[in-house]
C-alpha cells in the first residue's frame, strides 16, 4: 500500500554557497506529521510557499524507492517522501493524493533534477545517480492536508490548455 513517509516545510534554504562549505543548520521542526497546501501556492510554512519563480515547482515529491537506506528528506530537500508510488513516471499528470483528510491534486510539472549538494549530504555519487529519480516538481490545484502514514493514490492525465 502506497504511504506518505516523511515530510517536511522548511522556511529556509539550508543549501547556500558552496556544496564543500556543507549545508546550513536545520531549522527545528522541519519535519513534520501533517502539511497544509493551498491551490496555486505550495505547503504553508514552505521557503518557496507563495514565490512567483516557484509556483510551478512548489510542491516536490521523491519516492523512498530512489534514495539509499537512511536517507530523508532533510537530506534531499524535496516535500513529500513517498513509498509504493512510481512519482518519477508522472511527468504530465494530475497526481492526487489522499491521506485520511481528502483528496489534494498535484500536477506533476517536470522532473526535480538533483544538485551537487547531493554528493555532500546523501554521499559521493548521488548527484549522478539521482538524475532520473530526483522526484517530481508539482503545482498544487487544490487546498487540503497530507499527513504521514496510509495513502489513496489517483494518477489522471493532465487537462491540456
Amino acid at each position: 500500500m502506497p504511504r506518505i513517509v516523511e515530510l517536511l516545510a522548511s522556511p529556509v534554504h539550508r543549501f547556500l554557497g558552496r556544496p564543500a562549505d556543507g549545508p546550513a543548520p536545520a531549522p527545528p521542526g522541519e519535519l513534520v506529521d501533517v502539511v497544509r497546501i493551498r491551490a496555486g501556492l505550495g505547503i504553508v510554512g514552505d521557503r518557496y510557499f507563495g514565490q512567483a519563480a516557484h509556483r510551478d515547482a512548489s510542491v516536490t515529491v521523491i519516492a523512498q524507492e530512489s534514495l539509499p537506506p537512511g536517507v530523508g528528506l532533510a537530506e534531499v530537500r524535496r516535500n513529500v517522501l513517498t513509498t509504493g508510488i512510481a512519482v518519477d513516471e508522472l511527468i504530465g499528470t494530475v497526481l492526487t493524493l489522499d491521506s485520511g483528510d481528502g483528496p489534494v491534486s498535484l500536477r506533476v510539472n517536470r522532473a526535480a533534477r538533483p544538485c551537487a549538494w547531493m554528493d555532500v549530504t546523501v554521499g559521493p555519487g548521488a548527484w549522478k545517480a539521482l538524475r532520473t529519480t530526483g522526484g517530481i516538481r508539482c503545482t498544487p490545484l487544490t487546498d487540503g492536508s497530507l499527513r504521514v502514514g496510509p495513502l489513496e493514490v489517483v494518477v489522471e492525465r493532465a487537462p491540456t490548455s
